[in-house]
């Protein structure tokens, strides 16, 4: 009888251990086919990510970089905010795998990184950011319609206006502001948001010759905001209590102010996807490092670190959407 017993409790010991080889050797296969998410990678990552770019995207790729470190002390992002012209340059040369641009690279710069390494980059869509035309807070100016944008800021009137507009007293809304000419700010030629107003805004014609030109938004915004005369052209997550951000009219005449819901569904005319290219070779898969800064972007977590820079987080269909890495 006790013979009995005793077989019986080692066949249970021998089928429950049994069961947990099995179940573990189920889990470690599911580890295997599964994608990783944020938060569920491996405990040691280690190694300096350098990323080349868009000064617009400065702030949030550095706070994108320090949550990273706090999850992975041994990783560490270096950000060189030299413009968006400067990212495709600094891929092809093989200076850095990252990218950051505040606007799609053009034909040419990928056609150029495909002649170089035989294939193209990887685009990533990583937040929504809008251009923004500010004046300064007491401006009783609220909306322009594009021609109006043109005529100010351009030389050309590309985009169907009469006459240029050099004057505040020749817009109806600031008829009467008595502060004369229209002192102009903007972006310099590196910069991406330069490039994508002077496509969008002035339907590629050319800039006054007059218009002040800052390395940031930040600095014009500030421009913007010590001056009652002034108008200035910026990203959105720059805008300050010492501004405010004009509506523009769509196509159907209607004034559409640029606010998170306007910028993340695209109905704001000056919408914008903030991109990082990834210099990543066809049928190879990033080091670890890389990985988890990608993984951090696309989470949660990544899109709210967006919010809290100023920026608007993507739809979870544009999330779903993008490329494998």
């Amino acid at each position: 009888m006790n013979t009995r017993l005793t077989t019986l409790c080692i066949n249970r010991r021998l089928t429950s251990a049994v069961r947990r080889t099995v179940l573990s050797g189920v889990a470690f296969i599911l580890m295997l086919i599964t994608p990783l998410t944020w938060g569920q990678q491996p405990t040691v990552i280690s190694g300096t990510l350098g990323a080349v770019g868009s000064d617009t995207m400065a702030g949030l790729m550095l706070r994108w970089g320090e949550t990273l470190t706090t999850r992975y002390p041994d990783v560490k992002l270096q950000f060189q905010a030299s413009g968006s012209a400067s990212a495709p340059t600094a891929l092809m040369a093989g200076t850095t795998r990252l990218g950051p641009m505040s606007r799609a690279m053009t034909s040419e710069e990928r056609d150029n990184f495909i002649e170089r390494y035989g294939y193209p980059p990887l685009e990533l869509k990583v937040a929504r950011d809008a251009l923004i035309v500010v004046v300064h807070r007491h401006n009783p100016l609220r909306a322009l319609t594009r021609q109006q944008v043109d005529a100010i800021f351009s030389t050309s009137l590309a985009c169907g206006g009469e006459t240029p507009i050099r004057r505040w007293e020749q817009l109806s809304a600031t008829r009467d502001w008595s502060f004369g000419s229209i002192a102009l700010h903007g972006r310099n030629l590196a910069s991406g948001t330069h490039g994508l107003f002077q496509q969008r805004a002035l339907c590629g014609g050319l800039f006054r010759d007059d218009i002040s030109e800052h390395p940031g938004s930040s600095a014009v915004v500030a421009a913007v905001g010590e001056s009652a005369n002034a108008m200035g052209y910026a990203g959105f997550n720059h805008l300050t209590p010492a501004v405010h951000a004009l509506s523009l009219y769509n196509d159907d005449g209607i004034a559409i102010p640029p606010d998170e819901a306007a910028i993340q569904s695209g109905d704001y005319p000056l919408s914008r996807y903030l991109y990082l290219y990834v210099n990543l070779p066809p049928g190879e898969n990033l080091p670890p490092a890389e990985q988890a800064l990608l993984k951090l972007i696309m989470s949660d977590e990544g899109q709210q670190i967006a919010r809290a820079s100023g920026f608007v987080p993507l739809t979870s269909s544009v999330l779903s959407a993008q490329q494998r890495w």
